[in-house]
């Protein structure tokens, strides 16, 4: 039976690329191309389906969306701690 994975591809600090299998919890690897982490990816895949028997797939992936927030001053925290200082003691 062939099953699609769904692969997420992040680049760590070192310049690794890393592959996590959204599907399969704890499945992933990293490598220093993309074509060598599809060949690690795709092996990760066979061995995990291979010591997992019994591997329940929970949930449809539906997609990535990447949501931008913007950091809050770090300015602001302190002058709101040591207001509630003043006025607590």
């Amino acid at each position: 039976m062939k099953k699609d994975f769904n692969v997420i591809i992040e680049k760590d600090e070192d310049g690794f690329f890393v592959a996590t299998v959204s599907e399969l919890k704890g499945c992933h690897t990293q490598a220093k191309s993309l074509d060598e982490l599809m060949k690690r990816a795709t092996e990760a895949i066979e061995l995990y389906l291979e010591e997992q028997k019994d591997v329940k797939y929970p949930f449809d992936f539906i997609g990535v969306q990447k949501i931008t927030v913007q950091e809050k001053s770090v300015k602001y925290k302190k002058s709101l701690s040591q207001k509630r200082k003043r006025e607590n003691g």
